[in-house]
Parts: structure tokens; sequence; C-alpha cells
């Protein structure tokens, strides 16, 4: 039960990012619409692994908070539709991988339960309705981010099994190999990861310590190099984020902010109806979706689906 104490302990540290302070947006503060509900998914859970492809938002694996009990569910949302379809499930259960869309299909990366080993990795072809088995991670990992960038796919961080590591693992499709990228400035764990402007970014998460972080770290692929980005306007950790034109959205609980590009600020946004962190957040012809996740103070996962239109910036 080793793996499930650390997933269980990370939903209960949750509210300590809620705790830590909220610091007050200086720069700015974003107005507009509010969140809404879109359909439920078909079964509640938290740290899933979550990936966008060809405007549908694809959610696998993850687990039942209360119980620690991991699960190999795999579904899709259709926004346009608004509506949810179970798919194939997973070769195992676990909880707490990442996920990107990688190469037209959706890879799932690390993750772990009692009967995993955390180095997995699986991707589900859209056509032919499968998973198929791919080269494992070099090292177990959990709590990660998963990003592709540069027809490569990046883990950034995570726990190690069970300690925050700095390693970046990068795999490349031509040889079927992965190798070692700039390690992270930190160790860090329970952090997301965004493709931005071509680079990719490294937001909130914990370190070792376990204290909750507000750092932002911007990894260059050609250069190979990490620098700090703009400083979260509070420390943030299992948080969901997206990036789309100009603008990064973040949300954790009540925290919803957004950083502009044109400006180089974070903006606060409102609130979602139902708090929750270790949920997906995607956005998807102009609508920001926040999708499943652990709701706080309750510490129950949830179904739930909010949405809300993406004003443009500078309106």
């Amino acid at each position: 039960m080793k793996i499930v104490a650390v997933l269980l302990g990370a939903c209960a540290l949750g509210l300590v990012a809620a705790a830590c302070g909220s610091q007050p947006v200086k720069n700015g503060a974003a107005s507009g619409p509010s969140w809404s509900f879109a359909a439920r998914m078909l079964h509640r859970r938290s740290y899933t692994a979550s990936a966008e492809l060809g405007g549908k938002v694809y959610v696998a694996a993850g687990m039942v908070g209360n119980s620690g009990r991991p699960l190999d569910l795999f579904e899709r949302f259709d926004p346009i539709r608004n509506e949810w379809t179970s798919l194939t499930p997973l070769p195992e259960r676990f909880s707490a991988g990442a996920a990107a869309s990688f190469d037209g299909r959706i890879w799932v990366v690390g993750g772990n339960s009692e009967t995993t080993n955390g180095r997995q990795v699986f991707a589900y072809d859209l056509q032919r309705a499968r998973w198929a088995q791919e080269p494992s991670l070099p090292a177990p990992r959990t709590n990660l981010a998963v990003v592709a960038a540069d027809g490569k796919l990046y883990a950034i961080g995570g726990l190690d099994p069970v300690e925050a590591t700095k390693t970046v693992f990068v795999y490349d499709p031509s040889s079927r190999r992965w190798s070692k990228a700039a390690p992270l400035p930190k160790a860090l764990q329970a952090l997301a990861a965004v493709v931005f402007h071509g680079e990719i970014w490294a937001l909130g998460g914990r370190v070792r310590s376990g204290t909750i972080q507000r750092g932002v770290w911007i990894y260059n692929p050609r250069s190979n190099h990490w620098r700090a980005g703009p400083t979260l306007p509070t420390p943030m950790e299992t948080l969901g984020t997206s990036a789309s034109s100009g603008r990064i959205d973040a949300v954790l609980e009540s925290h919803y902010f957004t950083y502009d590009a044109r400006t180089s600020r974070w903006l606060r946004g409102p609130s979602l109806h139902v708090p929750r962190h270790a949920l997906g957040v995607f956005t998807i012809d102009g609508t920001l979706y926040a999708i499943g996740g652990c709701v706080v103070p309750q510490l129950e996962d949830s179904s739930v689906v909010e949405k809300i239109p993406l004003r443009r910036l500078g309106d």
C-alpha cells in the first residue's frame, strides 16, 4: 500500500495549496464570464492521465481517492456533443500517471499501483481502438508531467517512486529510446507542464521537503536549457493547466489564473463552482474545461466538468 498512501497524502496536501495564502495578483485581475457545468464524466475520479486530440479530451486511469483504488478506465469527452464515451480500458490499473497526444495517438506514461512498476508506457490508436505497449521509462515515475514538443515526448519530474526528482526523460520515436534532457532546476512532483511558444513550461509542484511551489521553469528544447519564468501568484500543486494563443490558464481549487503573454502578467479569474485539485484542464475552440479531480474540503473524487468561455485578453 505504499504508493496508495503517497497518493492519498497528495490528495490531502491539496488543501495546503489553498491554505498557503492566496497572494494578491499585483498586475491586474481578469473579469468576464463565469464557469458553468458540462456533461459529467461517466465515473468520478482524480489523478487521471488526460490529453486532448482532435478537439476531444481523453481521460485515462486515475483513482477513487476514498479507497485509493487504481483504475483502468478510458473515456472520451466530445465538447460539441457534450457527451462522454467509454473506450477500451488500459491494460493495467494505475493512478497519477500523465498523458499527452503524440504521433497521432494518446500516450499514457508512468503512474503506479500495487500491480505496476511505474515505468509503463501505453499508446492508444484511435483508428484501431486498441492500446500498444511502448518502450518503458528508464525509472519509475508517478505524479509527473508529460508533454510533446519538437517531435519528442518529455516526462518531467515526478516521484521516483517516493522522492521528488529533477530528471527529465525524453523519448525519440525515430530511435524508440528514452534518454535524459537537462534536469529541472529543482526536484519537483505534482507539477504541471504545457508547451507555449515552442518551449516547455513547468509550473508549480512540490519539492522534497513538501513545500508547495510558486515557481515556473521554462525549457528550450533547442538549447536544452531551463530558465526561470513568471512566478505563479500563489503556491500551486496538482494543478490543471492549458496553453492556447497568447495565454496559459492554471486552475487549482478556488484559484484560477491566466498568464497574459502580451503583458507578462498573471490575471485572476473566477473560481470553480466545485473546487478541485488533481484535475484535467483543456482549451478547445475558445472554451476552457476543468474535468474531474478531488473535491475540497470533503476529499472525495468528482465527476464534475465545468467550462468557461475564454474572453480575449485585453478586452
